[in-house]
């Protein structure tokens, strides 16, 4: 049997071919090939998502804080949530990851649309207005930065691991098919 050969040609390759939808159809749970009625489906649920995570993000549960009270640790902007900061960080955590899930979902299933470009500036507005909303929210002294960042990677970071896997799959399927041609 032949051994697979790994590179960056190869990858492209694969990668071409999983954007193009050449090769094999996705398929559903019972095995059939999904419609694009199914991708239309996920579109609107991912924008339903990135809206109402992004809404809570910019108005916070229990809203903010509407004047400065030195004596009371307040501060006008500020989330009312954020007095509670282990509940409030766990917030901050779920509704990023979900955010995030959701915006890269709507990359991944745009991609080839007409405008795909707007689209995708529009979500990098919006992905940026959100992390300025988080700054805005939080108190000076709650630090998050860090932690929400890896937080909103870990979708791409997850695509990425899953994607190297199944391009290290074809690559042995495609050196069996070799192997099985030139026999």
């Amino acid at each position: 049997m032949a051994e697979p050969h790994y590179s960056i040609k190869g990858f492209r390759k694969f990668f071409s071919l999983k954007l193009k939808g050449t090769g094999e159809p996705e398929k559903d749970e019972t095995g059939k090939a999904a419609s694009p009625k199914f991708q239309d489906f996920h579109i609107v649920v991912a924008a339903l998502i990135a809206a109402i995570t992004f809404q809570a993000c910019v108005n916070p549960p229990g809203g903010v804080w509407q004047d400065d009270e030195s004596d009371k640790d307040r501060e006008a902007g500020r989330a009312v949530y954020a007095s509670l900061e282990r509940a409030f960080y766990v917030f901050l955590a779920f509704n990023t990851l979900a955010f995030s899930t959701s915006m890269y979902l709507l990359i991944y299933l745009t991609l080839g649309y007409p405008f795909f470009f707007e689209v995708v500036i529009a979500m990098a507005s919006m992905a940026i207005t959100y992390g300025a909303s988080i700054f805005a929210i939080t108190p000076d002294d709650f630090r998050v930065s860090r932690s929400l960042l890896s937080i909103a990677a870990a979708p791409v970071i997850v695509r990425a691991v899953i994607l190297i896997y199944q391009y290290v799959a074809w690559e042995k399927k495609e050196a069996a098919r070799m192997v099985g041609s030139s026999k």
